[in-house]
């Protein structure tokens, strides 16, 4: 099904409001959950459990709002469900265990200052961080959640009949995916809704939906426990959990760049270029969640990625003006922690079934963002290659067995692994191909152009190419050039931009990178828009136009302050 609302259309309020609710739903049973677990696996009282609930919602919520917007490196500018991330759980337990909510706090805030730095080394990454290696990271997010969710199918009462559970979930699965198949218009809307209805419905006849519990949860609950402050004299525990604090968090950060990118795919309905910007700013308000938790001493929060995509996908709204409503909605419930442990009564296979297709519908995206680029036989080697690892490793205790403490269960997670390993693999594969690197510093403007073109042409003689090839090389420079400065013609900044060519030769191409200051627009959605279009040809598209014609491919990524055109043309020798 097409997408109805993409991020910055305007959409009907009750739309909005409906597919705000089900944000709210689908949100808050992993907050609370993630919650619960590490509260009470770290030995922590009924007042610090009050008080982390109600911190984690406030701050979901705001950061949800927050990521909607598209604030200076602020912001996604689409739906990003936020909330505590299990990820961070096995460690969070040992610092509560070791040290209670104060060694928590000072490693959590820690940990968000190095978050911070990764957002902002993001442009230097680029080739360590590549389509290849976020897919990979999706595939695997989606493969090592799976288990998690057919357990949930089989969350039931031991006194159930043994049918209840898979029974209830095939009817929430069935009631969705028809609709999301065969519906249109409102019914798709509310097919999520609907389907969790029909599942709770069949629980209660089964008997197995249960509120127990339910009496317990206060109206109201404010309030910070004692002893919730900043440890700044840190000692052993505090230096031994860094470490590992810190690799998970490196790790969150990665996967996190893949959920930006399955995002914002999924909430367009063409296929364009991940805008690297609207990475920068989601990972920066990622940042300031997991600052704003380790303040509060609760776990970090982060972006729910498989909620995201799942609730554009289904209901086909990926309106921004949707998260606002969605975070309204979490800071609301925060206040009235009886209302929100209602919504958590829902059974575990119903939101067991649901998980079951928002981790095929992230798997799907993975593989769309591996092959966006074109799939050879390096890049399934190592998306393969690093799948089973991953995969292998999360069904084993290799690690465990072989080094006693937090680092051995760390390596054995199969995500980190795997991720570990594509990183190897492209990082060997990039190095290996590599040849020496040719680089020219000069001004984004016109009068560049001479030295440039004395710069290729010189590296064409070098690598013996032909006149056509090195014409074509020249004529590919001279193009990029053109594109990025037309537009910049009307920027009113007295002095000129730099320019930083660097260009890489290869067995049969030439690739030239070139790296400056770019405006709102992409020149590969531009190229692609291009092909769409037979008149109307304005001056300012004709670069682009001959460009198409002499490189065999290019590609844009855009970041705050740094904007890189990369440009692969093939030659002969002559």
């Amino acid at each position: 099904m097409s997408l109805k609302y993409e991020a910055n259309e305007t959409l009907p309020t009750l739309i909005a409001l409906c597919a705000g609710l089900q944000g709210v739903v689908l949100a808050l049973a992993p907050i609370l959950v993630v919650v619960v677990v590490t509260s009470r696996a770290g030995g922590q009282s009924q007042e610090y459990l009050t008080w982390a609930v109600f911190a984690s919602l406030i701050i979901a919520g705001l950061l949800t709002a927050l990521q909607g917007t598209r604030l200076p490196r602020l912001g996604a500018g689409h739906i990003m469900i936020m909330g505590t991330t299990p990820n961070f759980v096995a460690v969070s337990v040992l610092a509560l265990t070791e040290g209670g909510p104060s060694l928590l706090a000072s490693l959590v805030v820690v940990a968000s200052l190095f978050y911070l730095a990764l957002a902002n080394w993001l442009p230097h990454l680029r080739r360590v961080i590549t389509p290849v290696v976020s897919g990979t990271v999706l595939i695997l997010l989606a493969l090592t959640i799976v288990p998690l969710s057919f357990d949930r199918i089989q969350e039931v009462a031991e006194s159930a009949p043994a049918a209840a559970g898979p029974v209830t979930a095939l009817v929430t699965l069935a009631v969705i995916i028809g609709m999301v198949l065969r519906g249109s218009g409102p019914w798709r809307l509310w097919s999520p809704l609907i389907g969790i209805g029909a599942g709770c419905l069949t629980a209660v006849l089964f008997g197995i939906y249960e509120i127990n519990g339910l009496d317990d949860s206060p109206w109201v609950g404010i309030g910070i426990p004692e002893g919730l402050t900043l440890d700044l004299t840190p000692g052993v525990s505090f230096w031994a959990l860094l470490p590992v604090f810190l690799v998970v968090t490196l790790v969150g950060g990665v996967k996190n760049i893949g959920d930006n990118v399955a995002i914002q795919q999924a909430s367009r309905r063409q296929s364009r270029v991940t805008d690297f910007r609207l990475v920068q700013g989601s990972l920066n308000t990622n940042g300031v969640g997991i600052l704003l938790s380790g303040l509060a001493g609760t776990p970090p929060t982060t972006v729910y990625s498989s909620t995201s995509v799942a609730l554009a996908s289904m209901t086909g709204v990926a309106a921004r003006r949707v998260g606002y409503i969605i975070g309204a909605g979490l800071v609301f419930l925060a206040f009235f922690p009886k209302l929100a442990a209602l919504l958590v009564t829902i059974p575990s296979p119903v939101m067991g079934s649901y998980l079951v297709l928002a981790i095929g519908l992230l798997f799907m995206e993975g593989v769309r963002t591996v092959i966006q680029d074109g799939l050879d036989i390096r890049k399934v080697v190592v998306v393969g290659v690093s799948v089973s690892v991953g995969v292998g490793i999360e069904q084993q205790t290799i690690f465990a067995d072989m080094i006693v403490g937090a680092w051995g269960g760390l390596l054995d997670n199969g995500l980190l692994m795997g991720a570990l390993t594509a990183v190897v693999m492209s990082q060997f594969v990039e190095l290996t191909g590599a040849q020496r690197t040719y680089r020219l510093q000069t001004t984004l403007e016109d009068s560049s152009l001479p030295r440039i073109d004395e710069f290729v042409t010189g590296l064409a003689a070098k690598l013996n190419w032909n006149e056509a090839s090195t014409l074509r090389l020249r004529s590919a420079a001279e193009e990029t050039l053109l594109g990025l400065t037309t537009e910049n013609r009307n920027e009113s900044d007295e002095s000129p931009r730099r320019l930083i060519i660097a260009a890489r030769p290869d067995s049969g191409f030439i690739e030239l990178e070139f790296m400056a200051v770019f405006d709102e627009e992409n020149l590969q959605d531009r190229l692609a828009h291009l092909s769409q279009e037979s008149e109307g040809v304005s001056e300012g598209e004709i670069p682009l136009r001959l460009l198409r014609h002499y490189a065999s491919s290019v590609q844009h990524q855009r970041y705050y302050g740094l904007d890189i055109v990369t440009v692969r043309v093939n030659g002969a020798s002559g």
